[in-house]
């Protein structure tokens, strides 16, 4: 595999987990797929510790025959679990490269969700703090006067 194409799929991976920031063992279409699944007391804070409690959770269901490491065959149970890490590449997850990845790797990863809207650092994602990142940001145009508006 070629570098670029190998920091393509890094690049492909970080963007799904951004997208959603989770994934489910889903047993319906239905379940929810994006970072409400790991808000684990519905209170709509996504925390650091919910996040890293979730991966927990998916590494421990993934890690089939219980050696503490995801091999390639176990992490294709990760990337089956739901859309969102459906295309999420092994060696992103293997930062040393020794063919799998450890509960440390794994659950290490930080939150692509997090890191793009904890806009105060304190590893909490509030509704107000997920508006502000979705606000278009710079000028607008110039503000709709009463009389520019068609009646």
């Amino acid at each position: 595999m070629s570098h670029g194409n190998y920091l393509g799929r890094i690049g492909v991976s970080v963007a799904l987990l951004l997208l959603g920031g989770a994934v489910a063992f889903a047993q319906s279409t239905a379940a929810p797929s994006g970072p409400e699944i790991w808000d684990a007391n519905h209170d709509g804070v996504y925390t650091c510790a919910e996040w890293k409690s979730f991966l927990d959770r998916l590494f421990t269901s993934a890690d089939r025959n219980r050696d503490g490491n995801l091999d390639p065959s176990e992490f294709a149970l990760v990337r089956k679990a739901g859309p969102i890490l459906a295309d999420a590449d092994f060696g992103y997850f293997d930062e040393n490269q020794d063919g799998k990845i450890s509960r440390n790797e794994f659950v290490g990863k930080p939150s692509e969700f997090i890191l793009r809207y904890d806009s105060n650092g304190d590893c909490r994602v509030t509704a107000d703090e997920i508006r502000a990142g979705n606000a278009p940001k710079g000028p607008q145009g110039p503000p709709v006067r009463q009389r520019d508006v068609f009646h």
